[in-house]
């Protein structure tokens, strides 16, 4: 396979200046979650002072030491909300995939150091989301549950769509993927639902709450007086209500209780050997890759400067090199995972779309995940364009996106504009997995863009009522219209909406995408046994 020779002079005063760029990047989301963590913290004395422990310090118990974990939308509700100032960002749950007990996991925290866990609309969104990713990637879920339940101040964006995720629990069930909660604190209303529905149940002595209604909504409702232990305590589910299966003294025993769980179950030992691939680092340091791309997004780079700096031993053999320069294919390996690429050096034109849909339906019919690198306007517009059939062409990109079988990697490296985001198998085109960089954007269009088509239509809508359009009025429209969506573009913004499962460092790129190529492989040869109905207590 061919070995890509890298131009990019990592000497140069340019480098540097798109170094620093991207550093500044990094460190700008860093600085949010860091103020995440900060806010959590402070609620330590109470936690210390209740005999509990922290979310992270149950989380940071439940994993195994020195394993990878892998964290996920992290920033996800980011100024959204109740979230005025950021440090509320993460949508009230702490979550990643990592090992427990030597087995790869789903693992979920309800955040209740941060406004007692209470799951935001974006929170919902989150959980889905982490549901759908337990699913496609046959992974077992681990749930440490301490949370207040649904934010009533947005019930009525919460209540009707939060059944897909008690019926997507119920689903796991019957598919033959475990599910174990420990339930640490209050779990109330809907929120009892979640460990009821999970398949074994850890409760904590004193501490763990489960009911349909509290102790004022009873009374309210019925005139009957309980306190929490009498209503929903943990030894009342333990022993009485048979709702939980574990009884814990504390939070650590309770993490140590899901832990032994796991390694009861013959998980690991039903997959078949799997045949590690020897593979070679690239032939450049994933530190070079903070200066691959310009910091002036309107500056054209080779995408394959990226792939040098996450393929095996730096090969790359492309696919119909010849026929379109601004659509990159081609095969590569990551940390020995076979992989196909597309990558954007450009505007998607329709030579680019049609080959692209035939690489895509190689890669199917050979097995083959796709990685997909954004940096991309769009497809190409223009009368030529048109004449050559982008419509067509483009469509037929999306059909073969929407309908490949094959895991679906997506990283965004730099724009993600108009339908080219959709082609490039975006987020509304289900990617198995998709992360972005600090740097990057993702908008129906550039906001000057966007300005200027307003401004135009302003001012033919008022030329045909024979009228001249005030030209300050036009200014403002167009420089408003520039600034709402340039502000709604930006990396921030786009994962704090899900756009994506979490912002990385270039560095880690390589790292991550091994990882999760390492997931998707473990999935296609994982056997499950199913049900009709999911496992019940009775």
């Amino acid at each position: 396979m061919p070995v890509i020779v890298s131009e990019i002079d990592a000497q140069g005063e340019e480098f540097a200046r798109n170094r620093e760029a991207m550093l500044a990047a990094v460190a700008s989301f860093r600085e949010v979650e860091q103020k995440v963590l900060d806010k959590a913290a402070e609620a330590k004395p109470k936690f210390d002072k209740r005999g509990q422990l922290l979310p992270r310090e149950r989380l940071n118990l439940l994993l195994d030491a020195g394993a990878p974990f892998l964290e996920i939308s992290s920033l996800a509700g980011y100024k959204l909300h109740d979230d005025k100032d950021g440090t509320q960002a993460g949508g009230g749950i702490i979550s990643g995939i990592g090992y427990i007990a030597g087995v790869r996991c789903l693992v979920t925290a309800s955040n209740s150091a941060i406004k007692g866990g209470t799951i935001s609309p974006t929170g919902l969104k989150k959980t889905l989301r982490l549901q759908q990713i337990a699913f496609e990637n046959k992974l077992p879920v681990v749930a440490l549950t301490e949370s207040g339940g649904a934010n009533l101040n947005y019930a009525a964006e919460i209540f009707v769509e939060g059944a897909r995720g008690f019926a997507n629990q119920a689903r796991m069930s019957a598919a033959g993927i475990p599910q174990i909660t420990v339930v640490h604190g209050s779990s109330t209303a809907g929120g009892a639902y979640q460990p009821g529905l999970s398949d074994y149940v850890v409760v904590v002595r004193g501490k763990a709450k489960m009911f349909l209604a509290g102790p004022p909504l009873l009374k309210a409702a019925t005139g009957e007086i309980a306190t929490d232990e009498e209503l929903g305590g943990a030894e009342l589910h333990a022993q009485v209500a048979g709702t939980a299966e574990y009884l814990a003294e504390n939070d650590a025993d309770g993490v140590r209780l899901a832990r032994e769980i796991l390694a009861a179950l013959p998980w690991n030992s039903q997959l078949p050997a799997r045949t590690k691939q020897a593979w070679d680092a690239p032939l450049y340091p994933a530190e070079e890759l903070l200066g691959v791309v310009p910091a002036d997004a309107k500056k054209p780079y080779d995408v394959r400067e990226i792939v040098a700096r996450i393929a095996d031993g730096s090969r790359f053999l492309a696919f119909k090199n010849e026929f379109d320069s601004q659509t990159v294919c081609g095969h590569l390996h990551i940390e020995g995972h076979a992989c196909g690429l597309i990558g954007n050096n450009g505007p998607i034109t329709p030579q680019g779309a049609a080959k692209a849909a035939q690489f895509i339906q190689l890669c199917e019919q050979s097995n083959t995940p796709i990685l997909f690198l954004h940096n991309t306007t769009g497809f190409m517009v223009g009368t030529e364009s048109e004449r050559l059939g982008v419509i067509k062409h483009g469509s037929k990109m999306i059909q073969a996106v929407a309908n490949a079988t094959v895991p679906k990697l997506t990283l965004v490296v730099g724009g993600s504009y108009g339908a080219g985001n959709y082609a490039m198998c975006g987020r509304g085109l289900d990617p198995r997995f998709i992360f972005a960089w600090p740097n990057s954007r993702t908008a129906v269009m550039g906001g000057a863009q966007a300005g200027k088509v307003l401004r135009i239509v302003t001012e033919e809508k008022h030329a045909k009522e024979g009228k001249d359009a005030d030209p300050k009025m036009l200014d403002m429209l167009e420089q408003m219209t520039a600034q709402k969506l340039d502000g709604q573009s930006t990396a921030l913004y786009g994962t704090a909406s899900l756009w994506d499962d979490g912002l990385i460092d270039p560095r880690d790129t390589r790292a991550l995408l091994g990882y999760l190529l390492d997931i998707c492989a473990e999935a296609a040869v994982r056997p499950l046994k199913n049900n009709s109905f999911g496992v019940a207590r009775f």
